[in-house]
Parts: structure tokens; C-alpha cells; sequence
């Protein structure tokens, strides 16, 4: 009963004020379930509340800490729609100069690079903004992940074909010149490079590579291992950091470069390999070695309640968000669930577009939520 009191005195809250619903979960009430179920597999969303009647999206809080993240009148709407194809998945990059966000499409061969400029929200009357899908080059094969390098964009491509995974440098006004960067390690092609980000004090591109564009169908049998690599733009030296991974995916570093964060997403393996729920769904945390960059003392984080974690972000906090099955994961430094921004519905990816505002890539919608934690700047 006092769990249910805590919970509507939060919704009726949430509904005085005008923003977006904030249920408080707590924790011990669903320790132990009626034994005879129903209980739950890890494709499906997890909602302690039922009794709530809320659609999402709302904001659901596991820990009390996870309040000074949402501030006093946090909210959290559609800004961008399009139901005909997954145009927001991944790959999502915020330019503070223009205030504009770069964002790749999934689950579509091609996956096109689209981009909305956050100034249009404020002369749109119904809150909805365009996006704009960018001319790319032939360069750019199947983009996935993406991240600021210099001011410009480093999109990583999976590949097509026998064209090889590429780390390609992208300027972020017409007419989007590229560069590859690198496609190679000593001469052998990748399998599906997936992720990349840059490391806050060396300025070397970290980045991961996994087997999804064979699983999928568009790429060779793979003939490298899945593995997290290092590459040193300047020197060219490209270098294995990490390896014994299904299919390392997303990555982040701690504010300070010295821990670093790899999601691995090997319960689902595309399209022909299907979904095994007793491979990892499981955030992996390591100490970043200060003379090689090397990771070691590997360690679980966190492992996913629903669907796979995907992208990470960090917060000026050094909290982790992790775009999972039914949105947005918020995990403090030693690995406590915090909350969740639940909209009910798998998100690849999120980014920080600076202070208080927070962009979350569902496929066919993406979503702002105005909260009052500011994201770690990747403008490095």
C-alpha cells in the first residue's frame, strides 16, 4: 500500500505541475512475485506499476538520486515522426554551433545519415520538425554508428558486400565532403564496424566491430574476431584494446578517460542468427591503461532488464544512459539503476544536445526530454 501511495502522489504531482508523469518504483515490492507467474522473457517491457494506467512516455524512478538527474519539472515529448521507415536509429551526433542533430536510419539496407535542427522547435505550431536525409557519397556503405571528431562527423560504416567497414570523417555542411579515415587492420577488412567514440585526453577514436552484417546478410563470413580497437589518427597506429566479446556494440569513456564502457549485445544476432536470451545483454566497465590505453580489469556493469544495451552516453556526472528495450537506462558510476525514461519501445541510441535536453533515436520517432542533467561534451 505505501508503495501505491508513493506512486500516485508522484502522478498526481506530475500532473499539477504539467509535466511528464514520474513513477517512483520500489524495488523491494517486486522482489518476490506470485510464484505461479506471469513472469516475463528479456524482449518484453518490465512495469513494476501496472495498476498505473500511464502510456508512455514517462519517467520511472528506481532510486532517489535519480530525481536531482530529472530536476523539478522534467518532460518528454515526440518532436520528429514518421511511421513509413525507421529513420532514427543510431549513430546520433549533436553541433552545438548550429544546434542541429545527425542521426543514421536501421533496419533498411542503405541506412541513410538524416539530420533536424533544433531551432525549427521554436517556430513550429505543432511541435513537430522535419528531418532531411544528406547526399552522401558512395563512400559511406551502410552507416550504424557515429560520433564529433575535430567539429566534424566520423561516421562508421558496416560495409557492404566485399566493400570494406570504413571510419569516414564528414563535414557537417553541404556538400558533406568525406574522407575514409581507415578500412583496414594491416590489410585484413573488418566484420561490421558498429560503434566509435573519441577519448577525452588522447584524442584517439576507440571503436568496435562485430558480426551483424553477416548475420544480416550483407556482409562475408567474418574472418576476425569481434573485437575493440584503438586508432591513432595522427600516427595511423590502429591496435586491439579488448577483446572475448559476442558482439561489442556501443562504447563510452568516463569523463576523465580512466574507465571505459562497452556494451555487448550478443543475445540478439541478426536476422539469421535470431535471438539467444543466455548470450550477453551485459554493460562491461574497464580501467583504461594510462601508458597503452589498453582496457583491463574487465568487470560486469550492469546487465539489461529488457532488450540489449546498445549506445552509451555519460552525463557531466559521470552517470551512464543506455539505450535499451524500452528506452533509456540511467546507471550511476558503480552501477546502480537510477530510472528509466520508459516510452515503451526499443531506443538504439540517445544524445545530449548540451545542457538539459536529451534526444532519444526510436526508429520511427525521436523524442526530447528536457531534464535537468547535462551531457559530457564530446567536442574534443
Amino acid at each position: 500500500m505505501y508503495a501505491l501511495a508513493l506512486l500516485l502522489l508522484a502522478i498526481k504531482s506530475a500532473l499539477v505541475l504539467g509535466q511528464a508523469p514520474v513513477v517512483v518504483e520500489n524495488k523491494a515490492a517486486f522482489a518476490v512475485l506470485n510464484p505461479n507467474g506471469p513472469f516475463r522473457n528479456g524482449s518484453q517491457t518490465f512495469e513494476p506499476n501496472p495498476n498505473a494506467n500511464l502510456t508512455p512516455p514517462y519517467f520511472q524512478v528506481y532510486d532517489e538520486r535519480f530525481n536531482a538527474i530529472l530536476g523539478p519539472n522534467p518532460s518528454i515529448r515526440v518532436i520528429v515522426e514518421n511511421d513509413t521507415f525507421a529513420f532514427a536509429h543510431d549513430g546520433c551526433v549533436w553541433i552545438e554551433a548550429t544546434d542541429q542533430v545527425f542521426f543514421t536510419g536501421g533496419r533498411i539496407q542503405g541506412r541513410p545519415v538524416s539530420m533536424i535542427n533544433l531551432n525549427d522547435l521554436k517556430t513550429s505550431p505543432t511541435g513537430l520538425i522535419n528531418f532531411t536525409i544528406l547526399p552522401l557519397s558512395s563512400d559511406v556503405q551502410i552507416n550504424n554508428g557515429a560520433t564529433l571528431f575535430d567539429n566534424d562527423l566520423l561516421l562508421v560504416t558496416t560495409g557492404k558486400g566485399s566493400l570494406p567497414p570504413s571510419l569516414i570523417r564528414v563535414h557537417t555542411q553541404p556538400p558533406f565532403n568525406d574522407t575514409i579515415i581507415l578500412n583496414n587492420y594491416y590489410g585484413r577488412q573488418f566484420n561490421s564496424l558498429n560503434d566509435a567514440k573519441v577519448h577525452p585526453k588522447s584524442r584517439a577514436i576507440f571503436f568496435t566491430d562485430v558480426t551483424y552484417g553477416f548475420e544480416n546478410g550483407f556482409r562475408p563470413a567474418p574472418l576476425i574476431p569481434n573485437q575493440v580497437y584503438r586508432f591513432d589518427p595522427v600516427t595511423g597506429e590502429v591496435r586491439v584494446v579488448a577483446d572475448g566479446f559476442s558482439q561489442p556494440n556501443g562504447v563510452a569513456f568516463s569523463p576523465d578517460g580512466n574507465t571505459a564502457y562497452i556494451a555487448d549485445t550478443g543475445e540478439t544476432q541478426g536476422v539469421t542468427g535470431g535471438t539467444v536470451p543466455t548470450n550477453p545483454a551485459t554493460i562491461y566497465a574497464f580501467d583504461v591503461e594510462p601508458d597503452t590505453q589498453a582496457f583491463s580489469n574487465r568487470r560486469v556493469f550492469a546487465f539489461a532488464d529488457t532488450g540489449v544495451p546498445d549506445g552509451l552516453a555519460l552525463d557531466t556526472n559521470g552517470n551512464l544512459y543506455v539505450g535499451s528495450g524500452d528506452g533509456t537506462h540511467i546507471f550511476n558510476p558503480q552501477g546502480t539503476l537510477l530510472g528509466k525514461i520508459f516510452i515503451g519501445v526499443s531506443s538504439s541510441n540517445m544524445v545530449f544536445a548540451g545542457a538539459k535536453r536529451l534526444l532519444l533515436m526510436a526508429d520511427t520517432k525521436i523524442y526530447l526530454a528536457e531534464i535537468a542533467a547535462t551531457g559530457q561534451s564530446l567536442n574534443l
